[in-house]
């Protein structure tokens, strides 16, 4: 069992997380395989090393066929346009899935944090939140495969540095949304998770996907540590054009004594 530290200097999604703890070496067929315990078809992964800013990486991608749809959360009448579900029929998908009890627990946790922050921003009943950018296959491989990755890395705590974020606005569906984006702020509410604000990137660093998880498996937030030893390093790329270096860096600690 170790310790994975998360310097999120370029802020964190769910592509990253997973690209990251495959570049530690998670066996992609052995996750593959986990994942096809949730019992889920129409998607294939796919998990290319390549060179950012001559620094190589994972670049992670869950590739569906049809297009990612990248709205936010959508009211329950509208949801016969859309590739989602409601947060219950989630939930009930992971429940009786032959996942471990401990993947179920923290998957089904991160989906509950991302849909109390939807239903409060969008001011509606939990029951009614309609995930399509979150319910979406693509990010319900996300959260489930990260949960996955880190019990097959056999990490047992996860600390994290301060998250970085874009500054301005992005253009969803619904039209201009701030950055930190409304559903990764209302996740904050009641934590110390810290943010810091990078202000020549204009666009969103931290996904809704990327804070729930974060808010869910890190233990601790601060500075890299000092007196462990460091076993490994892996980068997951993002996708996001920062005009800089996207990616998320995981350091593999020794387990303390």
């Amino acid at each position: 069992m170790g310790t994975l530290y998360l310097d999120a200097f370029s802020g964190i999604s769910g592509d990253m997380f997973i690209g990251a703890l495959l570049d530690l070496g998670v066996d992609f067929e052995q996750f593959k395989q986990e994942l096809a315990k949730l019992g889920v078809t129409g998607y294939t992964l796919s998990q290319k090393r390549e060179a950012k800013s001559n620094i190589y990486g994972t670049n992670f991608d869950v590739i569906l066929p049809h297009e990612k749809d990248h709205g936010f959360v959508e009211d329950h009448h509208h949801a016969h346009h859309h590739h989602g579900r409601h947060l219950q029929e989630i939930l009930d998908l992971i429940s009786h899935s032959e996942l471990s009890a401990w993947v179920k627990e923290k998957s089904s946790a991160v989906f509950n944090e991302i849909a109390q922050a939807e239903a409060v921003v969008h001011h509606m009943p939990l029951t009614e939140v309609h995930f399509h950018e979150v319910g979406a296959l693509d990010s319900i491989v996300d959260i489930v495969g990260c949960c996955i990755a880190l019990e097959l890395l056999q990490v047992d705590r996860v600390e994290c540095s301060a998250l970085a974020d874009g500054s301005g606005f992005i253009q969803v569906a619904h039209g201009q949304m701030p950055v930190p984006v409304p559903a990764v702020m209302q996740m904050r509410v009641g934590t110390e998770i810290p943010i810091k604000a990078r202000p020549e990137v204009h666009t969103e660093l931290i996904t809704p996907t990327g804070m729930g998880l974060v808010k869910v498996l890190v233990d601790d937030f601060g500075s890299l540590p000092e007196t462990m030893t460091p076993l490994k390093i892996g980068y997951g790329f993002g996708k996001r054009d920062t005009g800089g270096f996207n990616a998320l860096r995981t350091v593999l600690f020794e387990k303390k004594n």
